[in-house]
């Protein structure tokens, strides 16, 4: 049965406001479970530590229906980020988070690999995440989210340089206006994801709040507007956007290292029906505190109404 395989940080959000509470997180942890809820086939590859925190993640991991692969336990903390939401729901964090990785996971080819945000840039595992995503794109398509978070980057021309490569290496990349503008402000968003598409990607998609979101592809570009809901918080929104964005393409049957050549083939109606699914499954989670994904029956519930 094709098999995705998720590598990146798994972390405990303290999110400060009228109350504090902890929600297990981390972007990558967010894209497992969700696409895991969506009745997906995951591996998680991440840094847990043996603590309580850590034995959180992995209850909360494994109930989701993926699978934490061998390895991601280690003797150390649990990584967190406080996250502090202000009046129209936005979050921002602070990081505590020691990112390692080593050797080559035990799990078989996947189709799909995934990575972003921390993981993609923290050193020293993100030099391992890389040769990771290397030595799977034979089977799998790779995708990639660099959901930048400034706080833990000590470098920001290197971090750039990585996020750079990563893009040229992927299949699909998916950022958030905030994100490109960070990388390079110079710049209009817009335009920044053009140029990442002709760098290497078969599809670029650009989120741009609640003005919706835009998708660029070597057939054109599709624009969808974000669904009206009434916003709880942020958190995981854009995680929730790219697993919806993901599981529409596995159905479609795009993904794959032996169907690369179908995804760059990719007309604007199929690319926008994704965008579509994406957008609900971005819309359903910012209703609930915390990243809360739906699952496959809330996501066809709401596809219904």
């Amino acid at each position: 049965m094709a098999r995705g395989l998720v590598v990146g940080e798994a972390l405990i959000d303290i999110v400060e406001g009228p109350t504090t509470a902890e929600h297990i997180g981390g972007s990558p942890l967010n894209v497992a479970v969700g696409l895991s809820r969506l009745g997906r086939d995951v591996d998680f590859l991440t840094r847990i530590g043996a603590d309580a925190h850590g034995r959180r993640i992995r209850d909360f991991v494994e109930a989701s229906g993926a699978r934490l692969i061998a390895g991601s336990d280690v003797p150390a903390r649990t990584a967190t980020a406080v996250a502090t939401i202000d009046a129209n729901g936005k979050a921002s964090y602070a990081f505590d988070v020691d990112w390692q990785l080593s050797g080559i996971p035990p799990v078989p080819p996947p189709i799909l690999a995934h990575t972003g945000s921390i993981a993609a840039v923290l050193e020293p595992g993100c030099l391992a995440v890389a040769a990771l995503l290397d030595a799977y794109r034979v089977s799998a398509t790779i995708t990639f989210d660099p959901n930048v978070r400034p706080d833990v980057i000590v470098d920001p021309d290197l971090a750039r340089e990585r996020i750079d490569h990563l893009v040229e290496r992927s299949d699909i990349v998916k950022a958030s206006d905030e994100d490109l503008r960070w990388l390079n402000p110079e710049r209009d968003a817009e335009h920044t994801a053009r140029t990442w598409l002709a760098s290497g990607p078969a599809i670029v998609v650009l989120t741009l709040g609640e003005r919706g979101s835009v998708a660029f592809c070597a057939a054109g570009e599709v624009r969808v507007p974000a669904r009206p809901v009434s916003v709880v918080d942020t958190v995981g929104a854009g995680d929730a956007f790219l697993v919806g964005l993901l599981d529409a393409l596995w159905a479609q049957g795009v993904l794959g290292g032996d169907r690369r050549a179908r995804l760059r083939r990719i007309g604007l109606d199929a690319l926008r029906a994704a965008l579509d699914t994406a957008t609900l499954a971005a819309a359903l989670t910012v209703q609930r505190a915390g990243a809360d994904l739906p699952d496959r029956a809330a996501l066809d519930a709401a596809r219904s109404r």
